[in-house]
C-alpha cells in the first residue's frame, strides 16, 4: 500500500448549530479521506469539537463572529503551525485560504471549487466594492492552484467561464453519502412516530439554508397551492438563515398555519429520520447550486427528491428518473410537481430504487477518487 500523503485542508465553518452543505462536504471527506491514505489537518472557522461527531484533526483558527482582522491574523499563525510535513495544501473556500496564501510557499495546492463565492454575494445583496474585493480574492486564489475539484459538469463550467480556469484542470467528481448513516432507518411509518410527526398527512421535506439563493420562499408561495389541491399537506423545512423570520411572517400571511413548519436547526441524529418520514424531498434553489446534499442524502433513505433546474440538481437525479427535475424554480412548478407526487405516489421512484442508486455516492468510492486526483498532483 502506498505511504500515506499528508494534506493540510482549510475548510470554512463548523458550527453545531448550522452547516452549509459546503461544510457538511468539508467534514465527511475528513472523515473518509484517511481510509484510503490520505491523512488529513484542517482548520475552520467556528468550533468543530463541539460538533455531535467531532472529526480528528480539524481545529478552529478563530470564532464564529471575529472580525476579518482576527480571522487574517489567526489563519496565518495557525496554517504556519499546521503545514507541517503536508505535502499538498487543499482549500475548500477562498476566503480562509487568501488569509494564508504566501504560506504555503512551494506546495502543490488542490481547490474544491463549492460555488463562485462573490457572484453568490452579489444574488444576496453584496454591493459593488464587496463584490470586487471578494472576486480579486477568488482569483489570485485559484490562480495558484494545479488542479480544481467541482461536484457537478455545470459548476466546472462556471469555473471555466467565470474564472478562466483551463478545462484540463478540473475534476468533476461528486459529493459522498454515508450509507451506513443515512440507510436502515425503517419505515416511514416507524420515523413519523419517533419524531411526533402525522401518520396520515402527505409530508414533503425541504433541508435549506434560508437565504435568497435556496428557493425557499418559492417552496412557501407554492404551499399555498399545494394544500388547496390537497388538503393536509405538510411541508417540512429545516435550517436558519436571514430569511428565517421574513420566511414565517409570508407563511402566516398566507394562512398555512401548520402546513409549513419550520424546524430550525436540526440534529445529526433527526436528520436521517426526518428524510425517511418525509413521503417526497424538495430543492428549489433559484441559483448557484452545485450539487446539493440533501438530494443524494434523501434517495439514501429511500425518500426520492424533487429538484429544480438549477444547476447541478438535473445531473445528480436525471439518470435515476428525469421526471424528478422540475420544469423551472418558479412557485407554480413546485406547486405542480409537489400535487403531483402527492396525488400519484407511485410515479416516483420506490424505495428500493433510491437506495440503490444512492450507493453510486458511497463515501469510500467518493474519497477514492478524489484521493487518486490528491496523488496525481502530489
Amino acid at each position: 500500500m502506498e505511504r500515506p500523503l499528508s494534506t493540510m485542508q482549510v475548510g470554512m465553518t463548523a458550527s453545531r448549530l448550522h452547516l452549509s452543505g459546503t461544510d457538511r462536504y468539508f467534514l465527511d471527506l475528513m472523515r473518509a479521506l484517511p481510509a484510503v491514505g490520505i491523512s488529513v489537518r484542517g482548520m475552520v472557522i467556528g468550533e468543530p469539537a463541539a460538533l455531535d461527531a467531532p472529526v480528528a484533526g480539524v481545529e478552529s483558527f478563530a470564532p464564529e463572529g471575529s472580525s476579518r482582522l482576527r480571522r487574517w491574523v489567526c489563519a496565518r499563525k495557525t496554517m504556519a503551525r499546521l503545514l507541517g510535513d503536508a505535502r499538498l495544501v487543499v482549500s475548500h473556500g477562498a476566503p480562509h485560504t487568501f488569509y494564508a496564501l504566501d504560506k504555503i510557499g512551494r506546495r502543490p495546492l488542490v481547490v474544491h471549487f463549492h460555488g463562485p463565492w462573490a457572484l453568490e454575494g452579489r444574488s444576496e445583496g453584496l454591493g459593488a466594492a464587496g463584490f470586487l474585493i471578494r472576486k480579486a480574492q477568488e482569483q489570485l486564489v485559484y490562480r495558484r492552484a494545479a488542479r480544481f475539484v467541482v461536484l457537478s459538469q455545470s459548476f466546472g463550467d462556471v469555473l471555466s467561464r467565470e474564472y478562466g480556469v483551463p478545462a484540463a484542470r478540473i475534476r468533476v467528481i461528486p459529493g459522498g453519502v454515508d450509507l451506513a448513516r443515512f440507510s436502515g432507518i425503517g419505515s416511514r411509518e416507524e420515523a413519523r412516530r419517533r419524531l411526533g410527526l402525522p401518520a396520515d398527512r402527505p409530508l414533503a421535506l425541504a433541508t435549506r439554508r434560508l437565504e435568497p439563493t435556496k428557493g425557499v420562499g418559492g417552496l412557501v408561495e407554492a404551499m399555498a397551492d399545494v394544500v388547496r389541491a390537497v388538503p393536509g399537506a405538510v411541508c417540512a423545512i429545516t435550517g436558519t438563515g436571514s430569511l428565517a423570520e421574513p420566511l414565517r411572517a409570508r407563511a402566516q400571511a398566507l394562512g398555512l398555519g401548520d402546513a409549513v413548519r419550520f424546524l430550525g436547526h436540526v440534529s445529526d441524529a433527526d436528520l436521517p429520520l426526518l428524510y425517511a418520514a418525509a413521503d417526497v424531498t424538495i430543492v428549489p434553489s433559484i441559483a448557484w447550486e452545485g450539487f446539493g446534499l440533501s438530494v443524494i442524502e434523501s434517495l439514501a433513505c429511500g425518500t426520492p427528491a424533487l429538484v429544480t433546474p438549477i444547476g447541478g440538481l438535473p445531473e445528480v437525479v436525471r439518470d435515476l428518473d428525469p421526471a424528478l427535475v422540475l420544469q423551472s424554480s418558479s412557485p407554480a412548478e413546485i406547486a405542480a410537481g409537489l400535487i403531483a407526487a402527492f396525488r400519484g405516489p407511485t410515479r416516483l421512484p420506490s424505495r428500493e430504487a433510491c437506495i440503490a442508486y444512492a450507493a453510486r455516492f458511497a463515501w469510500p468510492a467518493i474519497a477514492a477518487r478524489v484521493g487518486a486526483l490528491y496523488r496525481e498532483v502530489a
